[in-house]
């Protein structure tokens, strides 16, 4: 299996879990007297078996990621936290940029009036700076994904 694939099963998984708590939780509580829609007991099963599931994917992932280098020579878990910095400054420069370039124009001449601290220009060119470095380097991280086979 490569990882990419592992990758949309550890998905389906996660989403799994998800819809078995939700009908888990409708399943619950019933008026007395009544049966639920659905016997708790089969779902906390199926529940231990998709979780036990979930938790073999995610050590194979890791330990993969950890093992395969780039062809920059780090591994995919480094790169992995690079490309999660990178979206964390994109959205710093972008979100600033965005709240320097607001107008907020006076009705009268006593109004007070707000000037951009920073070059807002030169931060929104550092944002799409870092969006580019950000998609390049997850195309790249793709890549290895569906070239890479899952570590047992």
């Amino acid at each position: 299996m490569k990882l990419a694939e592992a990758l949309i099963l550890r998905a389906d998984c996660q989403k799994r879990i998800e819809q078995l708590k939700s009908r888990l939780l409708r399943s619950a509580k019933v008026q007395e007297g009544e049966d639920p829609a659905e016997n708790p007991q089969e779902l906390l099963g199926e529940l231990e078996v998709v979780a036990t599931q979930l938790s073999d994917l995610i050590k194979r992932i890791n330990k993969t990621n950890a093992s395969v280098l780039t062809t920059e020579g780090q591994s995919i878990a480094d790169a992995l936290a690079e490309r999660d910095v990178l979206v964390l400054r994109r959205g710093a420069y972008s979100d600033l940029a965005a709240m320097a370039s607001l107008r907020q124009d006076r009705i009268t001449r006593s109004e007070v009036k707000y000037i951009a601290t920073i070059n807002v220009a030169e931060t929104q060119k550092q944002a799409d700076e870092l969006a580019k470095q950000y998609r390049e380097l997850d195309a790249r991280i793709q890549e290895i994904n569906w070239n890479t086979d899952l570590v047992n």
